[in-house]
């Protein structure tokens, strides 16, 4: 079967790579020259775990291309994956006109019958709209079928998530499309994968609905961790506890600085958008996100507590990508934590094994060092930000050399504090005595 994913990032380079692994031929496109040609040449413009090795395996069998020419993938392509970014708007609702103008363009290039399905996060009644913009943009009576099958992709371990999914959404009320996607998912089917089929509305609200109620562990331990904090319980026991409950489970219930990234943010907004929209007030929804901002200030206040101003300190950030395993800086606490602290006086020099470049590009103005220990250097105090493997077996007695009062603010509890205090550090952990 001949595919078309348009949009190149994380969701759709991945998700084309993978269905190329499925053995589908799969062609690529995006409107940029620049990632095409690297993709064409051998390069990942994205840090993803494994999709380097991924995407050579199958351009060298043959079964993975790339492209610019939209008209030509989409005339030889039964089915259109409609990958591309869906951000979000100034009153929190997500911005579909990229995705809409790429909707009128295969219109405007289609001979013969097509499935168009959603990849890109969209909120409810995106199916129905794009119907529309078919039907009036159609230069040839043929037909054609729009499924939504939303992603449930963790940027990290997302080519492991496609290839091993809790389970496939197939949003359609057309049978023959979706006897076509069975088809394109059989490996997983075979592998037992669940494969679920709804109407196309639930199937795009079960994406926001996944996505809100992780958030909502991320923030729920978060203010755990915060009366732990006030009345000296071990938040890290009280996960362990709770995440025993098979009701409950063991995911998401790690406090931190809140969670960031390209999808929690922007997905638990527009969920509240969609509410709103439809006469509902989702209060759950809109605490999530106050409860989310409030995290990210209280760890500069917390920190602040520990040294006092920040005027004419050093402040050493280690991690700057949201999760580890990735280069993605959006929405990340590392980045507000830094602009949070030069705005009062600080000077930040930080590090992380991937994102740095990513980073510069928003916020220029800090020193950016080679390794942790040189992040380090003269700083007065030491915050672990992003829990990446190499920050969990750190050489304290270099860290002491380096740091004129050894201060560690480890946000993410990757450390045991006994043994850090015993150390010689002052140590400050998220909901920990």
């Amino acid at each position: 079967m001949n595919i078309c994913m348009i949009g190149t990032g994380y969701v759709g380079l991945v998700a084309g790579t993978c269905l190329s692994d499925f053995g589908q031929n799969v062609t690529c496109v995006d409107i940029d020259e620049t990632k095409i040609a690297q993709l064409n040449n051998g390069e990942v413009p994205i840090y993803e775990f494994g999709l380097g090795d991924l995407i050579a395996k199958n351009v060298k069998l043959g079964r993975l291309r790339f492209s610019t020419d939209l008209e030509k993938i989409v005339d030889q392509s039964l089915v259109i994956f409609l990958a591309v970014g869906t951000p979000e708007s100034e009153d929190g609702s997500a911005d579909l006109s990229v995705l809409y103008q790429v909707v009128k363009q295969i219109a405007g290039c289609m001979n013969d019958y097509k499935v168009l399905v959603t990849k890109s996060t969209v909120p409810v009644g995106t199916a129905d709209e794009i119907r529309r913009l078919m039907r009036e943009n159609l230069k040839h009576d043929v037909e054609f079928d729009v499924v939504s099958n939303p992603e449930f992709l963790r940027e990290g371990s997302a080519v492991g998530d496609f290839l091993h999914p809790d389970r496939v959404i197939l949003g359609s009320d057309s049978e023959r499309a979706l006897a076509i996607m069975r088809d394109i998912y059989r490996p997983l089917y075979l592998l037992d994968t669940p494969i679920v089929c709804t109407g196309n509305a639930t199937a795009e609200l079960i994406k926001y609905a996944a996505n809100t109620i992780l958030a909502l562990k991320i923030s729920y331990i978060n203010e755990i961790a915060n009366v732990c904090d006030l009345v000296g319980a071990d938040v890290y026991q009280v996960a362990t506890a709770i995440g025993k409950d098979r009701r409950i489970g063991p995911k998401f219930l790690h406090p931190g600085p809140g969670y960031g990234g390209s999808c929690f943010p922007k997905d638990v907004k527009s969920i509240v958008h969609v509410a709103n929209s439809a006469g509902y007030d989702f209060r759950i929804a809109k605490s999530i996100i106050e409860v989310n901002a409030a995290q990210r200030q209280r760890v500069v206040d917390k920190a602040r507590t520990a040294i006092g101003s920040f005027e004419g300190k050093t402040v050493c950030l280690l991690g700057l990508a949201f999760k580890p395993n990735t280069d993605d800086v959006r929405e990340a606490p590392a980045l507000f934590i830094a602009e949070k602290l030069k705005a009062e006086g600080a000077t930040i020099r930080a590090f992380d094994p991937v994102a740095m470049t990513e980073a510069r590009k928003q916020v220029p103005d800090i020193v950016y060092c080679n390794d942790a220990y040189g992040a380090a250097e003269g700083a007065d105090m030491i915050m672990i930000v992003t829990e990446w493997n190499e920050f969990r077996d750190l050489d304290f007695e270099r860290l002491k050399k380096a740091t004129p009062i050894p201060v560690i603010y480890d946000t993410r509890n990757i450390y045991k504090p006994e043994k850090v205090r015993a150390l010689g550090f002052q140590y400050l952990s998220t909901g920990r005595p």
